[in-house]
């Protein structure tokens, strides 16, 4: 019998809900967010342009749902 090495659940946007696929959490959580700083390393504009379109997208998909507010 072979056994299969698990593969860790990759943390991506599930639309049209953009909960995470890995964990369920709304999506960037807090595990894509640190991959997502290493990927980009020190590229913030380019992190910011990607995490932009992303806005985009979802604002697309859940257009009727409120904003939530921050902690601030």
């Amino acid at each position: 019998m072979r056994y299969r090495s698990a593969k860790p659940p990759e943390h991506l946007p599930s639309p049209p809900s953009w909960t995470c696929t890995g964990c369920g959490q709304e999506w960037p959580c807090a595990v894509k967010q640190s991959q997502l700083l290493a990927e980009f390393g020190g590229a913030r504009a380019a992190l910011a342009v990607y995490l932009g379109s992303c806005l985009l997208a979802a604002a697309r998909d859940l257009p009727g749902l409120p904003l939530a507010r921050g902690p601030f």
